[in-house]
């Protein structure tokens, strides 16, 4: 049982012989731990972005990228990077200001209100990576498939054999497959950070709920 819950069931009891915890002290510590995974939630999204971008520059040093050609210096690919640098930055402003805002809260209406805020940005967040993903893949694969030597050469072969149909759908499947396990992980990922003090997070909300009857 949650030691919130605990603690209520012992404010409640009329003949409990420990001192009695008044609902004040039961609001400020909801609000204290639901600050807290909220802040969480705000580190881990910062965290995540470091990790990704300190990947891409990895891979850019070790001449990885070099594979594709012009791709990352290609008008649609700059234009997908800003706007998805732009959706992230607003993303973490709200993770922050989501923060600040149930830190300052001062009554149970507005916690909870402020609990509900957080848990559809990081719904919304979780889903426009995935989204971004999904996007990033469907643009890079015919750029991919319409510059890189070894590929343009595997085209041909299958252009000569007369089995060019059966290629792309083999890349199409292939990439639909690596796509599927990709996204896959990522949503076991986001269920084990993000599910889980979303959880504490929506504990805090029902105990919330049952101070306010």
């Amino acid at each position: 049982m949650d030691e919130l819950e605990l603690l209520k069931k012992d404010w409640q009891k009329q003949d409990s012989a420990y001192p009695k915890l008044s609902y004040e002290e039961i609001y400020k510590m909801i609000l204290q731990k639901s600050s807290s995974i909220v802040k969480w939630i705000f580190i881990i999204s910062l965290l995540e972005f470091v990790f990704w971008l300190l990947l891409a520059i990895g891979l850019k040093a070790s001449g990885y990228n070099n594979e594709y050609g012009g791709l990352y210096s290609s008008p649609g690919f700059i234009v997908l990077s800003v706007l998805s640098y732009g959706i992230l930055a607003y993303f973490f402003y709200r993770f922050y200001m989501n923060y600040k805002q149930i830190n300052t809260t001062d009554n149970a209406k507005t916690l909870m209100e402020n609990i509900l805020r957080t848990r559809r940005t990081v719904k919304q967040y979780v889903g426009f990576n995935l989204a971004m993903l999904v996007v990033s893949v469907a643009y890079m694969l015919p750029f991919a498939l319409s510059h890189d030597d070894q590929t343009q050469a595997l085209i041909e072969k299958a252009q000569a054999n007369g089995e060019i149909f059966k290629f792309y759908l083999g890349v199409i499947m292939g990439t639909l497959i690596i796509l599927l396990i990709t996204i896959g992980v990522l949503l076991f990922f986001y269920w084990l950070i993000y599910g889980l003090l979303l959880r504490s997070l929506n504990r805090n909300y029902r105990e919330l709920k049952k101070l306010e009857v």
